[in-house]
Order: C-alpha cells, then structure tokens, then sequence
C-alpha cells in the first residue's frame, strides 16, 4: 500500500483511521523490521540486501535446499519482494516495508493505544525457535516482539486498542 511519498493520498493513514472507526479490541500489526519505502536506492538496495541475506540465511540452517517448501516460499515471496524492492520505483514498487517506529507514529495519530503482548505467547515462541536454531533471538522491548537472526531484527510484531 503506497504512503505519502508516492502520493499525495496517505492510504496507510487513512486505512489506520478507517480500522480505528470500527473500535476493534484488538489490532496487531506483523511487519518486516526493514526500512524500504521512502529510501532512495543505493540505500534501499542496501538494506534490502543486509535483510534478505539474514533471512536467506535463516532459511538454509532450518530447511534443506530442496525442500518444496523452502523452494516455494523463496521463489514466489522472497524471490517477487526482492526484485520489487530493487527493480521498481513510483507506483510500480509495491513492497515498501516500514521500521516498527515509523508504525507507531502513525498508529498513534490514527488514535490508538498501545496494547500489552502476552508474555505466556512469547515464551511459546521462544522455545520454539529454540527447536530450530540458537541463532534466531526473540527480543520483548518497548512493548513490542522483535524476531531477529542473529544480529538482525527481521519481524516486528505489536499490538493497539
């Protein structure tokens, strides 16, 4: 969904504000932790690259090279954002991932609030990464869920009422 710097119409802030009419309990956002919307491209270029090859490298400790799954959720997700991200500008770049804090500018000005995660849900998950390897880390700050692969945050994950 294209923001303020394809268009003049911020559709992320108006479908934040169009959610927050609807007085959900609950809403949670899940977005890749890596900054590919505004940048001009050599950085983009960058830190799509320091991104994906964390996430590459996730993949390979836990599934096999020629694991269908693996095969398919690289060729038709990773393959299909990475060259939007590269490949495209203006409208034709669809793939334009936000840091959480950008996220919670606009969660913010859309009227929600923070809303705690559950820390029964986050030990489940950190024990499960544990069954894969050591070197995925679950991170609880400032009231959100960072997945990362050794030193990179890949996912954020939060919650607003």
């Amino acid at each position: 969904m294209p923001d303020e710097s394809v268009s003049t119409q911020n559709h992320r802030d108006r479908l934040l504000r169009l959610v927050k009419s609807l007085s959900p309990k609950v809403v949670t956002l899940v977005e890749q932790e890596s900054n590919t919307n505004t940048a001009a491209f050599f950085p983009r270029f960058l830190e799509t690259m320091d991104y994906y090859t964390a996430m590459f490298e996730s993949i390979d400790v836990t599934l096999p090279r020629e694991h269908k799954e693996r095969i398919n959720v690289e060729q038709h997700c990773l393959a299909r954002d990475l060259v939007n991200i590269i490949a495209c500008e203006g409208v034709e770049r669809v793939e334009r991932h936000e840091l959480l804090g950008k996220w919670r500018s606009r969660f913010a000005m859309a009227g929600f609030t923070p809303y705690p995660l559950s820390s029964l849900v986050n030990g489940t998950i950190k024990k499960l990464l544990e069954n894969y390897s050591d070197r995925y880390r679950l991170q609880e700050k400032d009231g959100a869920l960072y997945l990362g692969w050794m030193n990179r945050d890949l996912v954020a994950s939060c919650a607003w009422k």
